[in-house]
């Protein structure tokens, strides 16, 4: 299994299912499972038992919640010339020079995630 492209707060379009065309930060990943939790995408309704606070009032029933969504039904957007694109998640391997704690400088490669469509760095 590869690591996912979608990552924690990325502004991210859902491209297929019920909540097709919907836009929302992303709260959470699952890697393990390769799924994303979108804000206000996929909702469901879930039943809770009835309980009661601390100070009385009751809690539980029904309530509406995010369902993850798998990672392939989405596609990252980012912000060219004003408007939002949606695009793919590439990786550029980039050198950087960095000075150490004792004054030393190191050259360290890393990687970069890049929108595709646009060619700038996320």
């Amino acid at each position: 299994m590869s690591g996912m492209n979608i990552k924690k707060g990325d502004l991210v379009q859902v491209v297929t299912g019920k909540d097709k065309g919907l836009q929302g930060k992303v709260i959470q990943a699952f890697p393990t499972t390769q799924k994303v939790l979108v804000e206000g995408v996929n909702r469901v309704k879930k039943h809770t038992k009835v309980g009661q606070s601390v100070r009385g009032s009751k809690t539980g029933g029904i309530i509406t919640v995010e369902a993850p969504v798998h990672v392939s039904n989405v596609m990252l957007v980012v912000e060219h010339e004003g408007a939002k694109v949606v695009t793919r998640v590439g990786y550029r391997r980039v050198e950087e020079e960095r000075t150490l704690a004792d004054g030393t400088k190191k050259t360290v490669t890393r990687s970069v995630r890049y929108a595709k469509r646009t060619g700038k760095d996320i």
